[in-house]
């Protein structure tokens, strides 16, 4: 699939650039795509939800009424659930969430997720480019340029820029990833996959 590049002007610059098949063509596979996102929002989570149950109460446990005669149910102790203070039952305990994935399904679910994004026409292509310095008005013209509006958006860059990053972390709805932490779930959330010309090449020798 070959797509237009784009200067940071939104103007094209008469050059197109081919996407590789192998992560932009593929027929997606949805149920990949779901297990990579659940795998993704399930390392996300702590797990430490602890609540007590009767065994971890520290009360007394003497018997707390007679046991006939009081016109309510008998009790025996102050651990009992039923009581404000006594133990819970089958309250949370501490657990881990992470899902097992092997690595085929993993990149399976990318190029799934790619190839998708691509047959919507939502893979944008622009030439490389940098900030001298931080300036969050300069990526938000860009973005303007690119027509996309209020539309949540992913910018992949080929290697890690500080710069790049201090001047998009406060724009709404748009997020900074490089190639090598790419995910299944980050490419699912974006409305736009902008991609610089050298994410495209090393794509191409890290996936293909």
């Amino acid at each position: 699939m070959k797509v237009n590049v784009i200067d940071i002007k939104g103007q094209d610059t008469g050059r197109t650039i081919e996407l590789p098949d192998e992560m932009f063509g593929i027929e997606p596979n949805e149920h990949a795509m779901y297990l990579a996102a659940k795998q993704f929002l399930a390392h996300g989570r702590q797990g430490t939800a602890k609540s007590k149950e009767r065994w971890e109460i520290s009360l007394s446990t003497r018997k707390i009424k007679r046991q006939k005669g009081t016109g309510t149910a008998r009790a025996g102790s102050l651990k009992s659930p039923l009581f404000r203070g006594g133990g819970r039952v089958f309250g949370p305990q501490p657990r881990d969430y992470n899902i097992k994935l092997n690595k085929k399904l993993k990149s399976l679910a990318r190029a799934s997720a790619l190839s998708s994004k691509a047959a919507d026409g939502n893979v944008i292509v622009i030439e490389d480019f940098s900030f001298d310095k931080p300036h969050t008005k300069s990526y938000v013209d860009i973005l303007k340029s690119l027509n996309i509006g209020s539309k949540r958006s992913l910018h992949v860059i080929r290697d890690y820029d500080k710069t790049m990053l201090l001047s998009m972390r406060n724009v709404q709805r748009a997020e900074l990833a490089v190639v090598n932490d790419l995910n299944t779930y980050q490419i699912l959330k974006a409305g736009k996959l902008i991609f610089s010309e050298g994410a495209i090449d090393k794509i191409r020798t890290l996936f293909v």
